[in-house]
């Protein structure tokens, strides 16, 4: 009989996605955060806002998103806003709603930081895995929800 503590191939895959996705923040965050001001998930909350429509989203689908609770987006928000690079909307309709626009000066870090930080995203798994390997790893977790 097998122990629930020996892991079965799900939970170790977990647990490496988990460890890989932490390693991979770790070596990228530094150069971000030294050269363009952003850290990984600054990043990519400017990269979802300039995929949205009209480069908004409500504060809490961009939370969502990113994995954040409400208390962790503003701060996140509140340090991309304190640097000029995402404004607060608000909705004609509600009040209540609030909605992360980003700006044209976020706009341009964002494409700025895209040059180099792609490069090292590359670089990171271009020396461990062959393109076929990343080809089969990117469908494999393409299969996860969204």
């Amino acid at each position: 009989m097998t122990s629930q503590l020996t892991p079965k191939p799900a939970l170790t895959a977990w647990i490496r996605l988990l460890r890989g996705q932490a390693a991979a923040r770790r070596a990228l965050d530094p150069e971000l955060q030294a050269v363009h001001g952003l850290t990984v998930v600054g990043y990519e909350a400017l990269a979802l806002l300039s995929q949205a429509e009209e480069r908004a989203l409500r504060r809490v689908d961009l939370a969502r998103e990113l994995g954040l609770t409400a208390s962790g987006v503003t701060r996140l928000l509140g340090g991309l806003e304190r640097d000029g690079l995402v404004a607060k909307g608000t909705c004609d309709k509600d009040a209540r709603v609030t909605y992360a626009v980003l700006t044209d000066a976020g706009a341009e870090r964002l494409e700025r930081a895209s040059c180099s930080h792609v490069g090292s995203v590359r670089a990171l798994f271009e020396e461990r895995y062959t393109e076929e390997e990343l080809e089969t790893l990117a469908t494999l977790l393409g299969r996860l929800p969204q």
